[in-house]
């Protein structure tokens, strides 16, 4: 990976942390009604009537925890991943009495999960080229499919944003380019999901059907 990058991901989201705290705007999103809309999204391919594991790519303070929880209580393994070191710490202390979870800055690619997912990671592109943060949108789904068993999910900013709302650092993904990628070198089960009301599009990759 782009260590130049990655630093520069790193600086913006400890800045919005210590800004905002431990809420949505401290991960960039605008509120918990959001959120939750990406959460439920992005997790439309997993079974949850089986016990899984799951890797949150990206998990911020882990937000996303919640939302499994609710969903199936604490029958299901989370394994929370961010670059910044102030995100994870955050997390390990708001769920220090927590079994199920683990958390790490570091990733092993040895290790692999039921499902990976993927909220919010590739939309910070800051003073990058769209060229060269396409390439790295590349590489790290490519990573992400490594390490995932059934199937991964990540979303992106959509292009189709409305044009007086769209902002030079963040960048704006072609769905249709990200599908033929998806499809062409991953899997042949990929949805693309473009019909909610969010400026963004998600994808879910399945390894099998």
């Amino acid at each position: 990976m782009n260590e130049k990058i990655l630093k520069a991901v790193d600086d913006y989201y400890t800045e919005k942390l210590n800004e905002f705290g431990v809420t949505p705007q401290g991960v960039d999103w605008n509120s918990f009604e959001s959120q939750g809309l990406r959460f439920e999204m992005l997790s439309e391919f997993i079974d949850f009537k089986n016990k899984f594991s799951i890797l949150d790519y990206g998990c911020g303070f882990g937000a996303m925890y919640e939302y499994y929880k609710d969903k199936v209580g604490l029958d299901f393994s989370y394994n929370g991943f961010d670059i910044s070191n102030s995100m994870i710490n955050e997390a390990k202390k708001k769920y220090k009495d927590v079994t199920n979870v683990n958390w790490f800055n570091k990733l092993d690619t040895n290790l692999s999960y039921d499902y990976v997912v993927a909220s919010g990671i590739f939309n910070v592109r800051q003073e990058v080229s769209d060229d060269s943060w396409l390439d790295y949108i590349f590489k790290t789904l490519s990573q992400i499919n490594q390490i995932s068993i059934k199937g991964f999910s990540f979303n992106l900013l959509t292009k189709y944003s409305d044009k007086d709302y769209m902002k030079d650092y963040l960048y704006y993904a072609d769905p249709l380019v990200i599908f033929d990628y998806c499809k062409k070198n991953f899997s042949k089960y990929v949805s693309l999901k473009h019909d909610y009301p969010l400026y963004e599009f998600t994808i879910i990759v399945r390894k099998d059907v």
